[in-house]
């Protein structure tokens, strides 16, 4: 069986002011493209279509465009699941009817926690859908109140599939998450931590012959090449400047071999980080890529961006890059602790800066079921 594997599309993301839509919709023309040439039995797409809960007109006109044309062009099946960025209750909407089109769409946990199953010569091969959940749906849905992380809520979740399948056939985890030793970057909204770490630990999915995830915007395996984050379609943040966008293509043999292949994806503008001169980079060639300019220069310089802007219109961001002191340092690293720290102990860390004292256990636990509940509140909406 050959599946096409993608993940967070981030249809309506807004980077540094700029819309991405005329972006997304050149690379997802490319994604058709390649459907077309490569022709695979199953698409799947895990997580994040849209980059908001209520996306704008745009975004939802190109996925509508794109989930069409797949559906009826080429007639070929879709899995895919939510993501932390998605609102399921609003793209579930249609999910019933999609099913005649062939797409199936999983937005949250549901009894009795079935797979897709979709057969080919040799037999059938089944897609377990996981959206992306927090602790609180799985505890709730397995009615288990030790889960209370998303380790021990995925621990339960593939202990359920285990038990319910014969993992002798072939199995394929299709999920939204953030599985320890994968890589970060800056434009991906780092999952909640209310009750514990939103790490997962990739051993549990070793019987899975694929995994194919969504969230991390690098493409990468993670400790397996068949457990893989195939990446975002586009770069969303200048962190992501040297990542190279791809599809990942899988032939699932009839034992289960998982034979991987990567598809460049091209953008129409790519998104570098440049350092020079100011004088330098006046003499390089114009280019429309969304760039992030460093300047070398140590003196005044008069209106340096809209002189630049003249050969580089898409500059999202000017920086004077001089000689980094040992305070700036310790400030850089201070901020890549505090990124580091969910919105409880972002909070804890505010208040004994403010109070000059740690905060009392009991109102610890309140603000713990503050964020919580804004947390859940932001999911619904």
């Amino acid at each position: 069986m050959k599946i096409l594997h993608t993940a967070d599309w981030h249809l309506g993301k807004i980077v540094n002011g700029i819309h991405m839509t005329e972006d997304q919709s050149y690379v997802l023309d490319q994604l058709l493209d390649i459907i077309e040439q490569e022709r695979p039995d199953v698409i799947v797409i895990a997580g994040d279509l849209y980059d908001r809960s209520i996306p704008p007109k745009e975004a939802v006109e190109l996925l509508n465009r794109v989930l069409t044309t797949i559906a009826t062009k080429f007639q070929i099946p879709m899995v895919a699941i939510s993501g932390n960025h998605d609102s399921p209750d609003r793209l579930e909407f249609g999910r019933e009817l999609f099913k005649a089109q062939k797409f199936y769409l999983e937005t949250k946990l549901r009894a009795p926690l079935q797979p897709i199953t979709i057969d080919d010569p040799y037999g059938p091969v089944h897609f377990h859908l996981i959206p992306y959940i927090e602790p609180a749906d799985a505890r709730e849905f397995f009615e288990d109140d030790s889960i209370q992380s998303h380790q021990t809520a995925m621990e339960a979740i593939v202990r359920h599939i285990k038990e319910h399948h014969n993992m002798e056939e072939r199995h394929v985890f299709v999920g939204h998450a953030f599985l320890a030793g994968g890589m970060e970057s800056e434009s991906e909204e780092r999952l909640s931590m209310v009750g514990g770490s939103p790490y997962i630990d990739t051993k549990m999915f070793q019987d899975f012959h694929y995994v194919a995830l969504g969230h991390l915007h690098q493409p990468q395996r993670v400790s397996s090449d068949t457990i893989r984050y195939s990446g975002s379609i586009l770069k969303y943040s200048f962190s992501e400047a040297n990542h190279k966008k791809s599809i990942t293509m899988i032939d699932l043999t009839e034992t289960g071999e998982a034979q991987l292949t990567f598809i460049p994806l091209t953008p129409r503008r790519d998104m570098k980080v440049i350092a020079g001169y100011f004088e330098e980079l006046m003499q390089l060639d114009p280019t429309e890529d969304y760039l992030h300019i460093q300047l070398l220069d140590e003196g005044q310089l008069v209106d340096p961006i809209g002189k630049l802007r003249k050969v580089f219109p898409n500059i999202l961001r000017l920086e004077r890059k001089v000689q980094t002191s040992n305070k700036g340092l310790k400030d850089l690293e201070q901020l890549r602790e505090k990124q580091k720290m969910s919105h409880a102990e972002l909070f804890e860390a505010f208040y004994q800066e403010m109070k000059g004292d740690t905060i009392p256990e009991e109102r610890k636990a309140y603000m713990e079921k503050i964020v919580q509940q804004l947390l859940e509140k932001e999911r619904e909406n």
